[in-house]
């Protein structure tokens, strides 16, 4: 219980520096406690680009300076969307809220956290949020550093963005299982392959069964798959031993 307290306080206080290095005032801001997490909404007149930039840098900061020298250390996935927010007396409500929640909790981000013991923070933010925002760069602000994976929960089918701060990409598994390669693409800013498999989260298994994968960028190799997404050109090669689709850049 002591521990549990100890990392209560230590998110509450993050979550705090962070809004005032953003200029965001006590009081000005809506936030839930849900034991152990936080579910809060800003004004819609709160710069995007401040919370994706230099809110998410002061976040970091103050995780860091925390878990300096703690064998215990405090570990955040943040899921960020935009959007419609209602607020009624039980607390917030929308798609806006229920997308960034799953966002937080999808089945990628809880992998690199248990694959990634040295993560401490993580950033997933929706499509939307990334093209929009993110994608425009800017202080503080690194779009090429993101990573996108498929999110799939309940109605939620769509594209997520996946960042920890100081890296150059994410530990997010590849199509067989080894961390996406590092570099820049065509497509704002990487070149974007996206897929999906029924069961199984982001990552496609080898063996018979039906995938689909949604590509995007120049197409090398296809062998066996539905491809959805724009590509300049197909070149027939050998038989691949996993099936899978290759693309040219970093995922």
């Amino acid at each position: 219980m002591a521990g549990k307290e100890l990392h209560r306080a230590a998110m509450y206080a993050a979550f705090d520096e962070a809004y005032g290095s953003v200029g965001v005032e006590p009081g000005t801001y809506h936030q839930e406690d849900r034991g152990d997490g936080i579910l809060a909404a800003l004004r819609p007149d709160v710069p995007p680009a401040l919370m994706v930039g230099r809110w998410i840098d002061t976040l970091y900061e103050s995780l860091r300076a925390h878990n300096t020298g703690r064998d215990r250390r405090l570990r955040l996935r943040i899921g960020m969307n935009a959007g419609l927010v209602a607020q009624d007396r039980y607390g917030l409500v929308g798609r806006a809220v229920d997308l960034a929640a799953r966002l937080c909790d999808s089945v990628p981000a809880k992998r690199i956290m248990a694959e990634s013991p040295d993560v401490d923070l993580l950033v997933v933010v929706s499509d939307w949020l990334y093209g929009n925002v993110v994608a425009g760069g800017g202080r503080y602000v690194e779009p090429t550093h993101y990573r996108p994976a498929r999110v799939s929960a309940k109605e939620t089918d769509e594209t997520a963005w996946f960042h920890v701060p100081r890296r150059t990409a994410p530990p997010l598994p590849g199509p067989d299982g080894e961390p996406p390669s590092e570099g820049s693409g065509s497509r704002r800013g990487i070149t974007d392959r996206r897929w999906a498999v029924a069961g199984d989260g982001p990552t496609p298994r080898t063996g018979t069964g039906n995938r689909t994968y949604h590509v995007g960028g120049d197409l090398l190799d296809v062998h066996g798959n539905t491809i959805h997404g724009d590509f300049t050109g197909i070149r027939k090669g050998p038989e691949p031993s996993s099936g899978a689709a290759e693309a040219g850049g970093p995922r």
